[in-house]
């Protein structure tokens, strides 16, 4: 996963200027609170939120033999799982 430096803010500047970061987040369409410089929240837009919403209710309507189909096309795990911060 690649983050734009843009799209990261401190737990504190979350919580000092909710309504910025809410402003952010409505640009980006996500964006990322560390909390002790580590990874702790995601605050998305209510269109991004839209859009993955239902992605998950397509998913939770699946039969277990279909989840796990869908799982084995994914990228392995250590590729899903890489993070950078972009300069951070």
């Amino acid at each position: 996963m690649y983050i734009l430096t843009e799209a990261i803010v401190s737990n504190s500047e979350m919580i000092k200027n909710y309504k910025a970061c809410r402003e952010k987040a409505e640009g980006i369409g996500k964006i990322f609170v560390l909390k002790n410089n580590q990874p702790d929240a995601v605050l998305f837009s209510i269109n991004e939120y839209k859009k993955i919403s239902v992605l998950i209710e397509y998913l939770e309507s699946l039969e277990d033999k279909d989840i796990a189909k869908v799982i084995e096309s994914l990228p392995k795990e250590g590729v899903r799982e890489t993070n950078t911060t972009d300069g951070l």
